[in-house]
């Protein structure tokens, strides 16, 4: 029999429950976390055996929403879940980067993370409640997993710091931060912040650090209560003495190649040195495995670029720690976008382009919490010849969408408001080279092209990525750090924000964990990088151009009356497709009354602007107005005008003659002057044709006064 065991807990002033024993028992390890009404079960499951033949731990996380939990039908033809969207794939990172450094190394048994969201309050984010859920799932399934960990979100508001913020709270908060950990360090943040200090994020990160040890407090007490027996692990094999014969071999030529400062020229000879060592020991001995030999000469590679770093302060390309590679900014690099920059740092460069839209451009994402419109777009693209390699491709990875948003985060702040600059705005971040952080360098082009747009940012915002080299008490931060660096150091560290703030914070660590002195030192020696980065983007453009390009729509915003609305409409949006037809311009009216006109042709504009104020305007007395003739009676004509205003010119105001007939001096169709001479409280209106000269439109009463 099966044993429930709960775990309850009051957290940020809601209950945080966490359940196993009744719910998908037959995984390594299940547990339902709910927090507030908002649930979510995570179940883990491991292959009994390791995979053969790999160098990195097969582990597969999948976050999935169902629309069920918010009480939704999903839309489509098929009306079920499709792939995941940009949000699970986005938690699904989430979850992974904290998790992955904690199993033990050598565990190869295919790893499979599945969190599924069951039941949603629209109020607590989901993610935090898979975060934990699949802590406490790895931790009780007995999988070599040294946690657990704790994860919590903070917003800041009114200059106080918040535990997990409500959506609600979000939309007025300066800040949406999530950070995971152990104990006893940091092991994870993702975050987007309106331009805040480094002390303030720093003691966002510590705030939420502190709070989540009561969760880690009850994830240990459940797995007292319910943990399996650990997994038994194989003895590690001693490879000493092939690691000695390995260093033989390869130690000094593998100090020259690191020693080549450009990455095309060092990578050749590392793989050349590697396959060599391979094919020699494999030859020489024909039970040396060549998969042990290339772990070991993974191993002598960290070795050597990591001791030279902390051991001489010197870094692969010869850069003392704090300095910035080479920058060259451009804009306007492409002759039809809208707005586009070539930012190349190093080796690094992304070519950015901005395109500009109207209200029909907005994105509709269809999220648990409701539908909504996504004015502002970021889509990050790295091609395989960016690294100077061969590859498929196929749709967007998850890293891509990670990047792309981590960008998206960094920019979002300092754009201008909807009523300010009402566009659709959709960044293209082309990565066409890479050796180190992509996703800054499509921060840095992406504030370029949006400037060379003529977007008014409120600043322009640049980003660096740091580095960290950690042996036992001593440790080496690198600032802009290269893909080596990354690949073989402890953490990635990325900053971005402008000169009075940051915008965006991420993290993500290889060891157990940092502390408050190491992150500290970072964000003060990332502020100096992005300082350095912004004057160099300087020399490009310092600010958003005035004009915008020619290729880029106009758009006019005017104001009406919510009452006539459906007077520009139409029935059956008749009127409003004439409108577009007729002028060629685009028109958006919002529920407000708000109607925006757009066009690449400013007269198209205006023309469709004439004939909205014509529809919505009020007749006003005395006024002289230019309509045509739509019907003839005995008795006088109705002249249309204002677009779809009727009034009566009688008989006796056609002429200052008399008329014995209508049709004698006035056809259906006729293009005439008239002016108001009353409007009834049926909204009737009296004309004049008489009263007005209808070569000049000149009122002829006023002129007679004048002269007499």
């Amino acid at each position: 029999m099966f044993e429930i065991h709960k775990k309850e807990i009051n957290w940020g002033g809601r209950t945080l429950v966490l359940e196993t024993g009744r719910i998908a028992r037959q995984a390594n390890g299940a547990v339902m976390v709910t927090y507030g009404e908002t649930s979510c079960l995570t179940a883990v499951t491991a292959a009994k055996t390791p995979r053969v033949g790999i160098d990195f731990f097969p582990l597969t996380v999948n976050y999935q929403e169902r629309a069920y939990s918010a009480g939704k039908i999903p839309g489509g033809f098929f009306k079920r879940e499709g792939r995941p969207g940009e949000a699970e794939t986005l938690t699904c990172r989430l979850i992974d980067r904290p998790i992955r450094p904690l199993f033990v190394k050598g565990f190869k048994n295919e790893t499979q993370v599945v969190a599924t969201v069951m039941s949603h309050d629209l109020e607590n984010n989901p993610d935090i409640t898979a975060l934990i859920g699949t802590s406490a799932a790895l931790t009780l399934s007995g999988l070599p997993f040294m946690g657990p960990i704790g994860a919590a979100r903070v917003g800041y508001i009114d200059g106080e710091y918040i535990l997990n913020p409500t959506y609600e709270q979000l939309e007025t908060s300066e800040l949406d931060l999530v950070v995971a950990g152990t104990r006893d360090a940091v092991l994870m943040v993702e975050s987007e912040a309106k331009e805040l200090s480094e002390d303030i994020m720093l003691g966002a990160v510590m705030f939420g650090h502190e709070q989540m040890q009561v969760v880690i407090d009850a994830i240990i007490e459940l797995a007292e209560l319910a943990a399996k027996e650990p997994m038994e692990m194989p003895e590690p094999v001693d490879h000493s003495e092939l690691a000695a014969k390995v260093a033989t071999l390869a130690e000094a030529d593998l100090r020259a190649a690191y020693g080549e400062t450009v990455k095309q020229v060092r990578s050749t000879q590392l793989h050349a040195i590697k396959d060599r060592v391979v094919v020699e020991l494999t030859e020489a001995d024909e039970n040396i495995n060549a998969g042990v030999v290339g772990d070991l000469l993974k191993n002598l590679e960290k070795d050597i670029v990591r001791g030279d770093i902390i051991k001489t302060r010197k870094r692969i390309d010869g850069r003392d720690l704090d300095t910035v590679r080479a920058i060259s900014s451009e804009v306007n690099i492409l002759p039809r976008t809208h707005g586009s920059a070539l930012f190349t740092r190093g080796e690094t460069q992304a070519t950015v382009v901005v395109t500009l839209g109207t209200g029909d451009d907005e994105q509709f994402i269809d999220a648990l919490t409701g539908t909504y419109k996504e004015r502002f777009m970021l889509h990050y693209n790295f091609p395989p010849y960016s690294v100077g390699e061969v590859g498929r491709m196929m749709g967007t990875s998850r890293r891509e969408t990670g990047h792309g948003k981590l960008a998206w985060r960094a920019l979002r702040a300092v754009l201008p408001d909807h009523d300010e600059f009402p566009y659709t705005i959709r960044v293209v971040s082309e990565i066409t080279e890479s050796n180190g952080s992509s996703s800054m360098a499509s921060v840095c082009g992406g504030s370029l092209a949006l400037m060379d747009a003529g977007v008014p940012l409120t600043r322009p915002v640049s980003g660096i990525a740091m580095g960290l080299i950690k042996e036992g008490d001593d440790y080496a931060v690198l600032s802009d750090i290269l893909g080596d660096e990354d690949h073989l150091g402890d953490m990635d560290f990325k900053v971005a924000g402008t000169a009075e703030g940051l915008t965006s914070l991420q993290m993500d660590i290889k060891i157990t964990g940092i502390t408050r002195e190491i992150m500290d030192v970072a964000l003060k020696q990332a502020a100096e990088g992005r300082s350095f980065i912004l004057k160099e983007m300087e020399n490009a453009l310092s600010g958003a151009r005035e004009e915008m390009s020619e290729h880029a729509p106009r758009i006019e915003t005017i104001q009406i009356n919510r009452e006539k609305i459906r007077e520009v409409i139409g029935t059956g949006g008749k009127v409003i497709r004439e409108i577009c037809e007729v002028t060629g311009a685009k028109v958006d009216i919002e529920d407000d009354g708000t109607i925006k006109v757009s066009s690449s042709d400013l007269s198209a504009i205006e023309a469709a602007l004439k004939w909205i104020e014509g529809i919505v305007a009020e007749p006003e007395v005395g006024k002289i107005y230019e309509g045509k003739v739509v019907k003839t009676v005995d008795f006088g004509a109705f002249v249309n005008f204002l677009g779809s205003r009727d009034g009566l010119v009688h008989i006796s105001e056609l002429e200052n003659h008399r008329v014995n007939k209508v049709t004698d001096v006035l056809s259906e169709g006729d293009i005439i002057k008239v002016k108001v001479l009353a409007v009834d409280d049926r909204g009737k209106v009296r004309l004049s044709r008489r009263a007005v000269d209808q070569e000049s439109g000149e009122d002829l009463q006023e002129k007679q006064g004048e002269e007499e």
